[in-house]
């Protein structure tokens, strides 16, 4: 088999009578005269010079589009070789070794949407496998904007110089909900194939968590605040919400300025940018109590690292001993294991951001 600019010229093994197949306009080869199976059609081509004449499937851009087979009931679908269109840059999210997140079935719309061409999606994830791609759960994160991240970077910019020094007298502070029957993910179970219903591998889950409590708390290189239970802070329907009003009374005026009274003058308050934190009264009130405030970019509770601590506190409160069936003694088992965290674990949190 030959091959010029315009076209392709051979034979088919056993039979000595040759063949032509031209170059279109369109991007199509067409057959000058029968074949020795006797196909004319295009698809039948196409099957022809991918399968004996082992052509890419970039040689024939246009014969994957749909089409019926005479002798087919069904579709055929030429397959997609390593240097098809899927492979080219335009259908990877991320240079190197990362994908974004698209799954199999996203990139085989984009391929009919932008080439035209109908693609399997198990075509699409055998070739994800082949370059190293696998399949794993996301990771999770805020909703940036431009903007956001505009913001995260002038912050990390503006404190990359930091040291331990300018961090110790800062309080991290924030809000977090904990729930009687919380999940958080991390749960497996060990089943054989074939079993995954059966009733002792179904991780039973309660309506809106069987009840939860909202707490706030403080930490610092040096200490911590008490953990506070936002409970009937609101006389709306939901009367376990944090209110402005509350939040000046019951937590800045309580907690934080008795702290920041402890470290002196060069105390720092962190919160985040909710509307009780940014409310007028709230920041009329830091301003009269003079208590320095550290701009912090919106959307970015992954920069905190009381948010870690968070985490570890739900887990000892799910792994304590007995379990607490209500309200109540939630709250008790709560407020236990915050004084249990090690400050050791607190500082560490801290040199983090170093």
């Amino acid at each position: 088999m030959k091959g010029d600019a315009t076209g392709l010229r051979g034979t088919f093994p056993g039979h000595p009578r040759p063949f032509h197949l031209t170059f279109t306009d369109n991007n199509i080869y067409t057959p000058m005269g029968a074949f020795p199976d006797g196909t004319r059609t295009r698809a039948d081509l196409a099957v022809v010079a991918e399968r004996v004449l082992i052509l890419p499937s970039t040689t024939l851009p246009s014969a994957p589009r749909r089409h019926t087979h005479t002798s087919m009931a069904r579709r055929r679908f030429l397959p997609l070789k390593k240097s098809s269109p899927f492979a080219d840059q335009q259908f990877d999210g991320c240079t190197g070794d990362f994908r974004t997140l698209v799954p199999s079935i996203g990139d085989q719309e984009q391929l009919r949407d932008v080439r035209g061409v109908v693609v399997n999606e198990g075509t699409v994830r055998r070739r994800l496998q082949e370059t190293n791609l696998t399949p794993r759960r996301p990771a999770t994160g805020p909703k940036l904007t431009a903007a956001h991240r505009q913001a995260r970077l002038r912050f990390a910019r503006e404190h990359l110089n930091w040291t331990l020094d300018h961090w110790m007298p800062l309080l991290f502070s924030d809000e977090t909900r904990i729930c009687l029957n919380g999940k958080d993910g991390r749960g497996r179970v060990y089943r054989r194939p074939g079993k995954r219903f059966a009733q002792c591998c179904i991780d039973e889950r309660v309506s809106y968590g069987g009840g939860s409590c909202m707490i706030w708390g403080g930490i610092s290189v040096e200490e911590r605040t008490e953990a506070v239970f936002i409970v009937e802070a609101a006389r709306g329907r939901n009367r376990r919400s944090l209110t402005a009003a509350w939040y000046v009374g019951e937590i800045l005026a309580d907690h934080v300025v008795p702290y920041a009274g402890f470290v002196g003058d060069q105390s720092m308050l962190m919160h985040d940018n909710a509307k009780p934190h940014t409310a007028r009264i709230t920041r009329e009130y830091l301003v009269e109590v003079r208590l320095r405030v550290l701009e912090w970019p919106a959307c970015s509770p992954d920069l905190n690292p009381i948010e870690h601590l968070w985490d570890e506190l739900k887990r000892r409160v799910r792994a304590g001993v007995p379990v607490g069936t209500s309200i109540p003694e939630l709250m008790v088992a709560v407020e236990e294991e915050w004084h249990n965290i090690p400050q050791e674990r607190i500082v560490n949190l801290s040199c983090s951001l170093i």
